[in-house]
């Protein structure tokens, strides 16, 4: 417990979007940790329109959030799926079914910004920081503490720096050192547009039946994207493209570590982002919490890089090869139903059926033995 002469770790969260808030609520009520939190834009907010809760995440947030879970996504406005169909959209199969998705345990939907806006809320307003840009982050000499850099020229020493900066962050860059390039961002094979649109809008346009549905659908077509090959580097294209990490050799360096989409970006075919998201929190959470000194930090981060790259890289290479199936394009299924069934049916089970205490679990011993090597 920090006391006058054991003062709070102090721990900077770069980056104010999904997982910096999620992992700031994981951590803000850790007695011996300070957090402040740092976003770069004048406000806290999300782009972007819906994003998809399955059972995984869920039960992440719980763990990050116990008893509180619940009442947070009824206040953003989250709704569940509880049915998702895939249909065959073109070619000789067209309008075949490919599988219902149902069940007791139903992923939910909601929208980014509303998500983010209950995750700020209960944060202290004095750990809460914006038009705050990094510029760096300095190691400081025979100290187990950094500086940390900001545009504005303000400079702030702390005993960890966790990045959740996005997919294109500035603290990614200093966990990788010289590999930062071989290991950038690229696009993904895949592109996506979007756009919000008034509920009653829609129901004018589109007819109140549909609303009142209670099924997702997905049509799987013949997707032809090679004709983005041209145009690729134009600046709506670049607005479009799917990006993702396809691997990354560490998610830590010293008491620097990285979450979210600065450490795994992936496409949103599965849609695990958010997800990844809060199991990194939970983690953190975990590991944090049992760190005595400045010197376990180093430790736990280890512990995490440990238990958490191996499932990120194996949902990252997942949902690649799910969207590809999804757009007809893998070459052992192409358009058939059949093929298509085989394929998508037990993709998600190993996403969705995480033990998360086990895996918090696992984290801590790793981090024991990390404490002992």
């Amino acid at each position: 417990m920090a006391t006058r002469n054991n003062p709070p770790l102090r721990i900077a969260i770069i980056g104010g979007g999904l997982a910096g808030a999620t992992l700031a609520n994981a951590l803000v009520h850790i007695p011996h940790i300070d957090i402040q939190i740092y976003e770069s834009a004048p406000s806290f907010s999300e782009r972007g329109a819906a994003v998809g809760l399955g059972t995984n995440a869920q039960q992440a947030l719980e763990h990050v959030l116990p008893g509180r879970k619940d009442d947070l996504l009824k206040r953003a406005g989250a709704v569940p799926m509880n049915c998702t169909r895939s249909v065959v959209g073109s070619g000789p199969y067209a309008g075949q079914t490919i599988f219902d998705l149902s069940g007791a345990d139903p992923g939910m939907i909601v929208h980014r910004a509303s998500l983010l806006r209950e995750l700020v809320a209960p944060l202290p307003k004095d750990s809460l920081h914006t038009n705050k840009k990094l510029a760096a982050i300095n190691r400081i000499p025979d100290m187990d503490a950094v500086e940390v850099v900001f545009e504005d020229g303000t400079v702030e020493r702390f005993d960890a720096v966790i990045g959740a900066d996005g997919i294109f962050g500035s603290v990614r860059s200093y966990v990788l050192q010289d590999d930062a390039d071989q290991f950038a961002a690229s696009p993904a094979g895949f592109w996506d547009c979007r756009n919000l649109v008034p509920l009653e809008r829609a129901k004018a346009v589109l007819g109140e039946e549909l609303f009142e549905l209670d099924r997702q659908y997905g049509w799987v077509g013949d997707g032809g994207f090679l004709t983005l090959s041209g145009w690729l580097n134009g600046p709506i294209a670049k607005g479009m493209i799917e990006w993702e990490h396809k691997a990354t050799p560490n998610y830590a360096s010293g008491i620097v570590c990285i979450i979210g989409d600065a450490a795994h970006a992936t496409t949103p075919w599965q849609g695990s982002g958010a997800a990844m998201a809060f199991e990194d929190a939970m983690v953190l959470k975990e590991l944090l919490g049992n760190v005595t000194t400045s010197a376990d930090i180093k430790a736990a981060f280890k512990a995490y890089d440990a238990v958490r790259r191996p499932r990120c890289q194996r949902v990252i290479d997942s949902s690649r090869e799910t969207g590809l199936i999804f757009c007809g394009q893998h070459a052992d299924a192409g358009l058939d139903p059949e093929k298509l069934r085989a394929l998508l049916a037990p993709r998600w089970d190993f996403i969705y059926g995480l033990d998360m205490s086990a895996h918090k679990q696992e984290a801590l011993h790793k981090f024991r033995e990390m404490q002992q090597s």
